[in-house]
């Protein structure tokens, strides 16, 4: 499914071109999804303090987040779905940018 070009773009190089081009690659969506765990567990570790602080309205703060967490993960996932993912080749070819200026070298020698 991925072409022999996409292969050749680091992860680093596709998340910028995610960032500046319209679509989102499969590279950045894996970034995304890395971030919201690493929220995820933030938010866990805070719900287990507000749990052991046996504080209601901590409970209950920390709690609107994981909600408004779950809620942004959901509807970006139900956007992406809508929409599709966009390959790191087309985003390139939106941007104006060849494989030698991409790669920052020529190999004319």
């Amino acid at each position: 499914m991925e072409s022999s070009s996409q292969k050749n773009v680091p992860a680093a190089k596709a998340v910028l071109l995610g960032a500046l081009a319209s679509g989102v690659n499969d590279s950045t969506w894996s970034v995304i999804k890395m971030v919201f765990l690493s929220l995820g567990l933030c938010f866990a570790a805070m719900l287990f303090i507000a749990f052991a602080s046996d504080e209601p309205t901590l409970i209950l703060h920390v709690l609107i987040l994981v909600f408004l967490g779950a809620l942004l993960f959901l509807l970006l996932s139900w956007f992406l779905s809508q929409t599709g993912l966009v390959s790191v080749d087309q985003q390139m070819a939106e941007l104006g940018i060849t494989e030698n200026q991409q790669t920052g070298s020529t190999k004319d020698e």
